[in-house]
């Protein structure tokens, strides 16, 4: 039997060095895995400090918050339910740091998108075919959202106005609309205890995915984060937005529209967080009222900066908050916990993984350019 000169095996013995492209790009694609796991640790450490300090049981804790977000079907379905608006409002914060911009204001373009979507409903629904409805009600939202996020980015690029003051108080404002027009005149006569616009129609409500009980919004959050991975990472629209992220004065020396950059990725950025006020009037709520402003907003920007703003990988973190946030009620009434004991948890984990983001570049093993080359 003869053995072929070229063969790799051979070629990858004799010369070792061959390995090093190879090596590199583990090395680099591992960082923000072992970074974003360690502060997960760190996280779940600071945290059970917390539950010993109130005098109750860390193990009892996540053996309870594992039961409740994963550890039945029911559970899980539950859990994947709560992700959905947490992918879509994940990328409302992560579209726009690709150009170095910081938008925490997604809450006011989830209720403003969900009063825009019941508002679009009110004249259709009963009228108009059910599909077209809901596209009517997502469009609205959509168009909603992205300008209101949208007006952040043009504040930034054209008046110098910090985009992370801006859009949250911009969300302060979008809430306080939302009252003004859910409890004016939007309001359903009927809803006495709790204003509310006039609910949809069950023939009208977003429905579930055939087998499961998990509202399509699931789906339509996947296929975003999906769509947003191949407008950064294909486009070349998406490319000129990694340019301007890394340098803005490069990027306008090269002759980039560096505005029309930031005020279209904050733009689509608003849009997928006002789809999903859409989702959870058309999926959950049924109508408009001042549960939209369930804190999916924020909670979108921790999972955006543990997914260290790769879309793709929002769907695997969405799920485990939304995992976490589902199991507070069992917290609660196991435990004698406030149903709230899961944001602290969260805002534990936001703190260490913005303390973990001074880290990268530190080590050298996730570092190729500070290895010593082969002669």
């Amino acid at each position: 039997m003869t053995v072929q000169a070229n063969d790799p095996a051979i070629s990858i013995a004799e010369n070792p060095a061959s390995l090093r492209p190879i090596l590199e790009w583990i090395a680099r694609k591992a960082e923000p895995l072992v970074i974003g796991f360690a502060a997960i640790l760190i996280g779940l450490a600071l945290f059970s400090l917390f539950i010993l300090a109130i005098g109750k049981s860390p193990a009892v804790l996540f053996q309870l918050m594992y039961t409740g977000g994963f550890g039945s079907w029911f559970s899980v379905q539950n859990s994947l339910s709560r992700a959905a608006p947490l992918l879509l409002t994940a990328l409302c914060v992560a579209l726009p740091a690709r150009l170095g911009l910081v938008i925490i204001g997604g809450e006011g373009a989830v209720v403003l998108g969900g009063v825009a979507a019941a508002a679009m409903a009110m004249p259709l629904a009963g009228s108009a075919p059910v599909l077209l409805t809901l596209v009517l009600m997502g469009i609205a939202a959509m168009v909603v959202g992205g300008i209101w996020i949208g007006l952040a980015g043009f504040l930034r690029h054209y008046r110098g106005v910090n985009e992370t003051i801006s859009s949250l108080l911009l969300s302060y404002i979008a809430i306080a609309l939302m009252n003004q027009f859910v409890e004016g005149p939007l309001r359903d006569p009927a809803s006495l205890n709790k204003p509310s616009t006039k609910p949809l129609p069950a023939e009208y409500m977003l429905g579930n995915i055939p087998g499961m009980d998990v509202h399509w919004g699931l789906v339509i959050g996947i296929v975003a984060c999906i769509l947003s991975w191949i407008l950064i990472e294909v486009t070349s629209y998406g490319f000129a937005a990694r340019i301007a992220g890394g340098n803005v004065r490069a990027a306008q020396i090269q002759g980039l529209p560096v505005g029309r950059l930031i005020a279209g990725f904050t733009a689509i950025a608003g849009s997928f967080a006002g789809l999903a006020g859409m989702i959870e009037v058309a999926a959950v709520q049924g109508s408009a009222n001042a549960s939209l402003a369930a804190g999916y907003g924020y909670t979108g920007i921790l999972v955006a900066f543990l997914a260290r703003h790769n879309p793709l990988a929002i769907v695997p973190v969405a799920i485990l908050l939304g995992g976490i946030d589902a199991s507070g009620g069992l917290i609660q009434r196991r435990m004698g916990l406030p149903d709230a004991t899961v944001l602290v948890l969260q805002g534990m984990l936001f703190l260490v993984i913005l303390f973990c983001e001074t880290l990268y570049g530190r080590f050298k093993i996730f570092n190729p350019d500070l290895w010593k080359r082969s002669p």
